[in-house]
């Protein structure tokens, strides 16, 4: 089998929520349908029909796992979905989400996005004690403390577990009769509360997800974002706000705005398109070179050279197409095709390229692996030159708070300077966006802290950073 998934990091997860609709399960698909991006390799929704909850999950993509026949199985007001990439737990459809149990404070089904950094830690305790868990996800550890809990209301037992978990997380739970939605204190990932409007006098409808992308499907308006620390409640009564814990200093993952999320949506109150368009006009400020066209590698390099392109005057040209209707294949001609993967995946267009001097803008090197096929590419195609910009600092370590990133020797900035990974990828010269850059561009006021930025420095905002060793380390403040 070839593998022809750009060099990217992985997206995380996507979720989502649905109260007081009809067609609940519905929105819930269509919701997870945006959201996409965020996860391929399973998907579920978890209903209510007023007395029991009801789940299908699968593996695979959501229109492959959803049908009206399927969605007609999971009736009720009430639902939440989910859309993995697995960052903690193996992929395999007992870790598909949302996962549903049983206990002693009723039926709960959960999903998450981010990553429990202390979950090894209490999965072990609980295992001591007797525990038996039905996967290896971190997610069920947030079951286990639920149904643990000695807080009499099941709202209470919530923020009793959110308590005492560590790390990243956004969570949508469902009972037979509420929604709950929680973002861990330091807000590392996105979670937006928007409302359906009813129709003829009927109450509106009240939706959670990751990303506002879905809200527009869904006919939804945003209305706010949940806030860091906060655990809201909704059922027939109203939407009750509790804060279970104080907020912290604030660590938003800010590769949501380089990367994850979708341009057309508003992630942490801000739009995402936005943001970056000025990290490329903030590239085209650092990083000027004369050439004659921008090309901005497809899809999460566009954004950024549209805003070089404005800000340099250097003419924006699509000099690569992606192909969108391909993930892996078994099928290689039988005589080797140097670069066959990303072959399938991006074609130039030669006469935009031939005899020109190109800026190739991207939004991160990985590996380095694919950034060098695409610049053997450009050149194949014609270029007399190939400058590389990249509209984010040197990727230098993994993420434990959600993202699936390379152990750090895998990170080729991790192990070369700049001039050598620009030798390694082949170009006429590389640079990326600084971190004051990167902060100021997705709104960030000079010597405030409101972005986690490990990725790129190494510093973890939380006491644990090894998710296969759990050792405590000095916090280190940004």
């Amino acid at each position: 089998m070839i593998e022809i998934e750009l060099d990217k990091l992985h997206e995380e997860c996507g979720v989502v929520a649905v109260f007081g609709h009809s067609e609940a399960a519905k929105l819930c698909y269509l919701g997870l349908h945006a959201l996409q991006h965020r996860g391929q390799e399973s998907a579920g929704i978890a209903a209510s029909d007023g007395h029991r909850l009801n789940c299908y999950k699968a593996m695979g993509l959501v229109a492959d796992i959803f049908s009206g026949t399927t969605l007609q199985k999971l009736p009720g007001t009430h639902a939440i979905g989910h859309t993995r990439y697995s960052t903690a737990g193996d992929s395999a459809l007992l870790n598909a989400q949302p996962i549903q149990v049983d206990c002693n404070k009723g039926q709960i089904a959960i999903a998450h996005n981010g990553n429990l950094v202390n979950a090894a830690e209490l999965r072990k305790k609980f295992e001591l004690a007797g525990s038996i868990f039905q996967t290896s996800s971190d997610t069920e550890i947030v079951l286990h403390l639920i149904a643990q809990s000695r807080e009499t209301t099941l709202a209470d037992a919530m923020a009793d577990a959110l308590r005492r978990i560590v790390g990243a997380f956004s969570f949508v739970l469902a009972t037979y009769d509420h929604i709950f939605a929680a973002r861990d204190p330091r807000g590392f990932r996105p979670l937006a509360m928007g409302r359906i409007p009813g129709k003829d006098g009927a109450a509106d409808a009240i939706v959670f997800a990751s990303e506002t992308c879905a809200f527009d499907l869904v006919g939804a308006e945003y209305i706010r974002d949940v806030k860091p620390g906060e655990l809201i409640v909704v059922g027939a009564d109203g939407i009750q706000s509790h804060f279970y814990a104080p907020a912290l200093e604030q660590s938003q993952c800010i590769f949501e705005q380089v990367y994850f999320a979708r341009p057309d949506s508003l992630v942490f109150g801000g739009s995402v398109q936005a943001a970056r368009e000025q990290m490329g006009r903030q590239l085209a400020r650092e990083a000027p070179v004369e050439a004659d066209l921008v090309v901005g590698v497809p899809d999460s390099g566009l954004t950024a050279a549209l805003g070089y392109a404005s800000e340099s005057g250097i003419p924006l040209q699509f000099g690569l197409v992606r192909n969108h209707y391909v993930g892996r294949t078994f099928i290689e001609p039988e005589q080797r095709v140097r670069d066959f993967g990303v072959k399938l995946k991006l074609n130039p267009v030669r006469h935009l390229l031939k005899g020109k001097r190109v800026i190739l803008i991207d939004d991160s090197i990985v590996r380095g692996t694919t950034s060098q096929k695409i610049v053997r590419l450009v050149r194949d195609a014609g270029a007399t030159e190939v400058h590389m910009r990249i509209s984010c600092p040197p990727t230098t370590s993994p993420c434990y708070y959600g993202v699936d990133t390379p152990e750090r020797r895998h990170l080729i900035a991790a192990q070369k300077t700049v001039d050598e990974v620009r030798e390694f990828i082949g170009a006429d010269s590389l640079s990326y966006l600084s971190l004051e850059g990167l902060r100021l561009s997705c709104g960030e006021p000079k010597g405030e802290s409101h972005y986690c930025t490990s990725c790129y420095t190494g510093h973890y905002p939380t006491g644990y950073v090894d998710l296969h060793q759990v050792r405590p380390v000095e916090v280190v403040s940004k």
